[in-house]
């Protein structure tokens, strides 16, 4: 169940993304491209951000341990930047998904997702009694 709330969360924060055109990321929805196509591509991309996110993130971020230290955690915000560019070249082997024309663009869109996943971690978290 939270891995589906955390794709939901995600897809909503790549859509505000999108929306900022100075950003230079687009979802590219299924063909027709209606409305419930565009929603879907979102949940897909969202998925796909996810699983990098889990996999290939823990490795790198497992690796690059030291330079958190280092960087007193700066070196994170290059890091999600990076699994969200390999987000987008995952889904550009199809002719649908997110596409980031610019990778310093990519780094303000991966920070605005992560504040926008965190303001919703928050606000989703489960209250103990």
């Amino acid at each position: 169940m939270g891995f589906l709330i955390r794709v939901v969360v995600n897809a909503f924060a790549i859509w505000v993304v999108t929306l900022i055109p100075a950003l230079q990321v687009t979802v590219i929805a299924f063909p027709p491209g209606e409305t419930l196509q565009l929603v879907l591509t979102l949940l897909l991309v969202a998925a796909i951000f996810a699983l990098v996110n889990a996999i290939i993130g823990t490795v790198i971020k497992i690796l690059a341990f030291p330079l958190y230290i280092l960087t007193l955690g700066l070196i994170g915000l290059l890091i999600n930047a990076f699994l969200l560019w390999l987000t987008a070249q995952i889904t550009t082997l199809w002719n649908f998904g997110l596409r980031v024309e610019d990778f310093w663009w990519g780094l303000v869109a991966a920070i605005l997702i992560s504040l926008i996943n965190w303001v919703f971690g928050i606000i989703l978290r489960p209250k103990k009694d």
